[in-house]
């Protein structure tokens, strides 16, 4: 059996899922792109002026990767000096709400998920059995009210024994990463004290919510490059792949 490289008091391990587990973080970036441009476009065209584009990844990396689809909304729109009002839960896309655009970067993603599928890590599913082997109990944390559907297409639903997902924070009236009640809510599920629990994370709203929440390991899978922001926000240990974590 591999040696896992986590401290020996680790009993669970919890994982992000876009950009951890699954390699889905691509697939919600041009979700969001193509929202916002829409949103943007149609503002500018309405106050004559011309429109800015959403920019990846950094506009994507600073206003909504890991949170929760309304708190990204809101973030980035702050970033442009844009306000818009709350409106409600039900409101259609092209409505000039946060929720109507939460609700339009959802259409565009289902789409997406749906013409191109849902693709994994090698090297997480590598460790995601490791981990298993070990005893290691699991569980996913994230944001999307779509995680279930993609781990089902990804093939590893079963393979996570708790899911504390963007419809259970809405649920139970979660505060959203980099808050770290997901995270001490997936643990709870598991019996489990925070300390006994490894937090994996490619977000830095995430990681940021591993340390809040005084998970025993917090760490960060640098994707994009950001490995020193991984550690500023609190990171123990930034690795590129889950795999290097196995000895």
């Amino acid at each position: 059996m591999a040696d896992l490289d986590l401290p020996p008091a680790i009993r669970a391990c919890l994982f992000d899922m876009d950009g951890v587990l699954t390699d889905t973080a691509k697939v919600h970036a041009k979700a969001w792109k193509a929202t916002f441009d829409a949103l943007l476009e149609r503002r500018a065209r309405a106050a004559g002026t011309t429109a800015q584009p959403f920019r990846l990844p950094g506009d994507y990396d600073a206003c909504v990767d890991g949170k929760p689809r309304e708190d990204g909304v809101r973030d980035f729109l702050a970033s442009r000096g844009i306000t818009l009002p709350e409106g409600t839960r039900d409101d259609p896309p092209g409505d000039d709400t946060v929720w109507a655009v939460g609700n339009a970067k959802n259409v565009f993603l289902l789409e997406l998920l749906r013409t191109q599928g849902v693709d994994v890590f090698p090297g997480s599913v590598r460790f995601l059995t490791a981990a298993r082997e070990h005893g290691l109990r699991t569980a996913v944390v994230s944001s999307s009210a779509n995680a279930e559907q993609a781990l089902r297409s990804a093939g590893i639903l079963d393979q996570l024994e708790v899911r504390v997902d963007g419809v259970v924070i809405a649920r139970e009236h979660l505060k959203g990463k980099p808050a770290p009640d997901s995270f001490l809510r997936a643990a709870e599920l598991l019996g489990l004290d925070a300390a006994a629990c490894a937090v994996f994370e490619d977000a830095l709203a995430g990681v940021a919510a591993g340390r809040a929440g005084g998970f025993g390991r917090v760490i960060g899978v640098d994707r994009a490059g950001q490995a020193e922001a991984l550690r500023a926000h609190g990171a123990d240990v930034v690795v590129g792949d889950l795999a290097e974590l196995i000895a």
